[in-house]
């Protein structure tokens, strides 16, 4: 049974940072891509950044390119998202998810939710003064 369970978030002030991570169990991180999403109220489903196993390739969205920063940690089958310069409009929950193919990259088509097969049930991360 796969399990991802995020952690980290909370109430930010502006221009402040913060780290959120997604632990993952029931299949070997290594082998899969996985990405960050985001969902404010009212609003689609954002992909936030993308880290590919097959290459090692990251990638980010344009809201948050040169700010956030993902890492991942095989050995401990977590991935994290160093959040930094936030802004009111980062305000959303923050979501974890696999991609649904096997040491695959999806290469542009990265930030498609329909992609993902396993979800965490996100974590709220507030920005605001």
């Amino acid at each position: 049974q796969v399990q991802l369970v995020e952690s980290g978030g909370g109430l930010v002030q502006p221009g402040g940072s913060l780290s959120v991570s997604c632990a993952v169990s029931g299949l070997t991180l290594d082998d899969y891509t996985i990405a960050w999403f985001r969902q404010a109220p009212g609003k689609e489903r954002e992909g936030v950044s993308c880290s590919s196993s097959s290459d090692g390739m990251t990638y980010y969205g344009d809201s948050v390119k040169g700010r956030f920063t993902m890492s991942r940690d095989n050995a401990k089958n977590t991935v994290y998202l160093q959040m930094n310069i936030l802004k009111p409009e980062d305000t959303a929950v923050y979501y974890c998810a696999v991609y649904r193919y096997f040491r695959r990259n999806p290469y542009n088509n990265w930030p498609k939710p329909t992609l993902y097969g396993y979800w965490g049930q996100g974590t709220q991360v507030t920005v605001s003064s």
